[in-house]
């Protein structure tokens, strides 16, 4: 599995959404990208970008500090 990372840590929302879907357009099919954030909104905001798109979320996590998310390219 290809997996590009994504450090989103010190954006506010809409940008760790919108700078993400960037990246993903320039991603094959299948590929993953894991978004490191610190935003708290993103986690909403993630959820809602994946059902809209049809980008999966198959992973998150809360480490605290951090919040990881990983999205694999529909």
């Amino acid at each position: 599995m290809v997996e590009t990372v994504f450090d989103a840590q010190g954006l506010q929302c809409p940008l760790p959404v919108l700078k993400t879907n960037k990246i993903l357009h320039t991603m094959k099919s299948g590929h993953c990208i894991r978004v490191l954030a610190n935003d708290r909104t993103t986690i909403k905001e993630f959820q809602e970008f994946c059902r809209r798109t049809g980008h999966s979320l198959v992973a998150f996590s809360d480490h605290g500090q951090y919040l990881s998310f990983l999205i694999k390219h529909k």
